[in-house]
């Protein structure tokens, strides 16, 4: 069984962190993983950086930015992370736009992912009739869980279909924004999470987008399994550094 499969069995209030490989500093990434492993998170969203991250504010564009700067590239972030499961056993997917993967292969990203122990991907460019049609087979033959988005303008006949054809947890993006705009979850956001949460679908579902500390954990996963920090966390970053991250994560949990 894959990773988050395990995960998703256990009985808590799931937390993930996304942040960006390569930012602050080239060399960080590794060291970004192993602190948040050791503070306790459930699984980590390694970014991929990208020139043209439409569904990302600015915070997460601005990492995205300097980490290219960096120089990280597909064929850096494989070399940083071909160790990493020598000491980290907590999920790891990787969050990217579906161009560098194209750029790099499909079959042969897939491959290297599955070579160095990630458990899944989450593409928001990708969509899931393409997904289905042409790199369902590829991704299951490399053991790998593909995270679809869904919103609040998704109908209930799409967010089924997502359903049949996920195998992890449905990635619920709390509003229509970018990442980093949500300063809290107003009477929409409830009753959307309230909607889902009504539909019974068969697979998870853990918000992303907008949850920036304890309040906002809680309150996304009222209805939920678990939620994404993302935007929240990088500015954390940015301010204090990697050696931060353990009193962030326990100001969340």
């Amino acid at each position: 069984m894959n990773r988050i499969q395990q995960k998703l069995q256990e009985n808590k209030k799931l937390l993930s962190i996304y942040f960006s490989a390569g930012y602050p500093s080239l060399d960080d990434t590794a060291d970004i993983i192993h602190a948040l492993a050791n503070s306790g998170v459930d699984m980590i969203e390694i970014g991929l950086p990208f020139s043209d991250p439409l569904a990302d504010g600015p915070t997460i564009q601005h990492s995205s930015t300097v980490a290219l700067q960096n120089g990280m590239t597909t064929n850096l972030l494989f070399k940083q992370l071909e160790n990493i499961r020598h000491t980290v056993t907590i999920p790891l997917l990787i969050m990217g736009y579906f161009n560098p993967i194209m750029q790099f292969g499909v079959e042969n990203f897939c491959r290297k992912c599955a070579a160095i122990g990630i458990d899944g991907l989450i593409i928001p460019d990708l969509p899931v009739d393409i997904y289905t049609e042409q790199y369902q087979a590829v991704f299951e033959q490399h053991g790998l869980v593909n995270v679809f988005l869904i919103t609040p303008q998704t109908s209930d006949d799409r967010i089924r279909y997502i359903d049949n054809v996920s195998n992890g947890f449905i990635y619920m993006v709390s509003s229509a924004s970018v990442t980093g705009s949500q300063g809290n979850f107003g009477t929409h956001q409830q009753q959307y999470f309230e909607r889902i949460a009504e539909m019974k679908l068969q697979n998870p579902q853990i918000v992303g987008f907008g949850i920036n500390d304890s309040a906002t954990f809680k309150l996304a996963t009222a209805h939920a399994r678990g939620a994404i920090i993302g935007s929240a966390f990088i500015s954390n970053l940015t301010k204090f550094g990697v050696a931060s991250i353990g009193q962030f994560i326990s100001s969340i949990k």
